[in-house]
């Protein structure tokens, strides 16, 4: 599984860095996800030279899910401002907002509502 995570707002390659750490600091994410940093592709008619970093994490088994939205709902409660997030997978692409249990919630249900149209391919 690829997960990508993009912010966007005041401050957000910082809040992304931010991020990262904390997943880092996140010993069950630390142990089954490879975290490593992608560029944003330009869109069409863009040049590349003004493009934000993304975070990518990998990993073999869809569980980690639960326990990726667990952590970002604990990091986003620690910020004072929060970034506009947009998670990806397999293409499809959505929005988190909040930190609260319903952003937990909605993150476990892009993902695995995208697991569960693969699998019925």
């Amino acid at each position: 599984m690829i997960l990508r995570v993009g912010m966007a707002g005041p401050g957000a390659a910082d809040e992304l860095r931010s991020f990262r750490a904390w997943l880092l600091e996140t010993s069950e994410i630390r142990q089954h996800c490879e975290i490593s940093w992608v560029m944003k592709p330009p869109a069409p008619n863009e040049m590349g030279g003004d493009t934000l970093d993304l975070l990518q994490l990998i990993t073999d088994n869809f569980w980690q899910v639960s326990t990726f939205a667990l952590a970002f709902s604990t990091w986003r409660r620690t910020r004072h401002t929060a970034p506009t997030v947009t998670l990806e997978h397999n293409g499809t692409v959505f929005t988190v907002e909040g930190s609260d249990e319903q952003a937990v919630q909605q993150i476990i249900r892009a993902l695995t509502a995208e697991q569960d149209r693969r699998d019925s391919a």
